[in-house]
């Protein structure tokens, strides 16, 4: 494990100490959940572009072309 000295400002403090009391977690583990959190996302993000990138309109239209045409459920209309 790493320490991390981290300067926030009181009201922010305040409010993510509330928050973990709400939760019944320490700061300590508030904290590290929403830095994962963050980085999931960011992360996520990364991967979306990356698989964007390798992408084929082509191949997208040929699944579109195995999508038979019919009428939707009653359910299932607008």
């Amino acid at each position: 494990m790493s320490t991390l000295s981290l300067r926030i400002p009181n009201s922010l403090y305040e409010k993510i100490r509330q928050l973990a009391k709400q939760e019944g977690i320490s700061i300590n583990q508030f904290l590290a959940s929403a830095a994962a959190e963050k980085m999931s996302a960011l992360l996520t993000e990364e991967y979306i572009e990356t698989r964007a990138k390798r992408a084929s309109l082509k191949k997208f239209r040929a699944v579109l072309k195995k999508v038979p045409d019919s009428e939707p459920e009653e359910y299932d209309r607008l």
